[in-house]
């Protein structure tokens, strides 16, 4: 089995053809050397049938925030026990950051002592290569320490600390390029369980929330974090749900959810598109999904869910209703269906189109995360630590494998679980439990 990057195997078998080809047009003036050229295109071709999609996971949820990952090949069922365990590091600190996997390069956060760290792992063999301090720690009585995943983008990873501490830093070395606070130097205020989201990286531009009277979001410039401009007609405090960027209509645009609305701003320049009214209760996590001109959102504390088509002017509510109520561990949308975590409901099918109840499983596990690849979901338990693996599938709950994390922490704090969603990247499943990161094999 062989994994190559996406941009690579797009024009490696191409690239080969035309070299065979002048080969044989240079070398051979015979009947045979042009058989000879024939088979060699004909191997080439099934060989190359025998590759499988495997990409680098360069933000939270992915690369376009959708949490769905495009690989292919992966194990369909797994053996008892689960898959094989390649590695394991205690060197992650405390905390419930996710990951961030480039280039052979893994991308954390974590707290020692009194500082949140940003931190660099060989995706390989789990062998730390550097550690960079991003600020002050955050404490909470769920757990200390940061919260987001890194973003990587080109040569500079940004991370954001619990108390709004935002970084950019070479994914090399560590190196801090520049630092700003989302409260000192944007006028936020951080949120109760902290600043969680994942800054979204975009045209050149940091998109985060600091919350407050000088915008919700803010865009800074990536290279310098220069302010480019803040959403003053958008005023909301943070809450904990990361920004997506989409593009409806040929009209570019970032969405954020918050606790009373859910927006749509223009990249340009901070202003309202479109806002529809949320009633967020408490805390307004999950991340919004987009798809097909619609924006669906979900929350917990007993909210649930809606669907609003964006539309060319005003947005048009489809439906609202308590099917699923996503605390966290996110929802994410495959084909025609959300699935995903609902209180009370446990593991749910939702249609989205129409809202309603595909199918719903409450005893095989309990409340937690998602991930999906290869028409399969990965679900998480924040209670057990138990993963398992389920079809991708509106005709029931089908499991094909599971396993328990292990080692476990004995540092979490005792209200806190096992937070930090799964990630999966060129043929590894990426799992975390305070200091402890954890990477099995999934390659089929």
């Amino acid at each position: 089995m062989f994994y190559l990057k996406r941009e690579i195997l797009g024009c490696l078998p191409l690239f080969l053809i035309l070299k065979l080809f002048i080969l044989a047009l240079v070398q051979q003036d015979s009947l045979f050397g042009y058989m000879k050229f024939i088979f060699k295109i004909s191997a080439l071709f099934l060989f190359t049938l025998n590759f499988s999609w495997a990409e680098d996971w360069t933000s939270f949820r992915g690369e376009d925030r959708s949490g769905v990952s495009n690989e292919s090949k992966l194990l369909k069922k797994w053996p008892n026990g689960g898959p094989q365990k390649l590695w394991v590091t205690d060197k992650a600190g405390l905390g419930y950051s996710g990951f961030s996997i480039k280039d052979g390069v893994l991308f954390t956060m974590g707290a020692f002592q009194k500082k949140e760290m940003l931190l660099a792992f060989n995706a390989n063999s789990g062998e730390e290569i550097w550690q960079e301090e991003v600020g002050e720690l955050l404490t909470n009585g769920w757990g200390d320490g940061p919260r987001m995943s890194p973003t990587v983008h080109g040569n500079k990873v940004y991370a954001l600390g619990g108390k709004g501490n935002l970084v950019c830093a070479d994914i090399k070395t560590g190196t801090i390029s520049w630092k700003r606070n989302l409260v000192s130097d944007l006028g936020g205020k951080v949120p109760g369980w902290g600043y969680t989201e994942s800054v979204l990286i975009d045209d050149g531009k940091v998109i985060c929330t600091p919350g407050g009277k000088d915008g919700s979001l803010a865009a800074l410039d990536a290279i310098t974090g220069e302010i480019i401009w803040r959403s003053n007609e958008f005023t909301d405090g943070a809450q904990y749900s990361s920004p997506i960027s989409i593009s409806h209509r040929g009209q570019d645009q970032y969405i954020q959810l918050v606790m009373k609305s859910v927006v749509g701003v223009n990249p340009k320049n901070g202003s309202i598109l479109w806002q529809s009214k949320w009633p967020g209760k408490v805390a307004v996590i999950p991340t919004p999904v987009y798809s097909d001109g619609s924006v669906y959102i979900t929350s917990g504390y007993g909210v649930g869910c809606k669907r609003i088509e964006i539309g060319e002017n005003a947005p048009k509510e489809v439906f609202e209703n308590k099917v699923m109520k996503n605390h966290h561990g996110g929802v994410i949308k495959v084909k025609n269906h959300i699935y995903g975590y609902s209180d009370g409901v446990g593991w749910v099918c939702q249609d989205f189109k129409t809202g309603e109840l595909v199918w719903n499983e409450k005893k095989a596990l309990g409340k937690g995360a998602i991930a999906y690849a290869d028409n399969h979901l990965y679900c998480q338990g924040e209670g057990d630590g138990k993963v398992i693996l389920i079809e991708a599938t509106p005709t029931g709950w089908v499991p094909k494998g599971e396993f328990t994390i292990n080692p476990q922490t004995k540092k979490r704090n005792p209200k806190g679980r096992i937070w930090t969603h799964p990630v999966i990247s060129n043929g590894k499943l990426y799992l975390r439990d305070q200091e402890y990161i954890l990477c099995y094999d999934i390659k089929g």
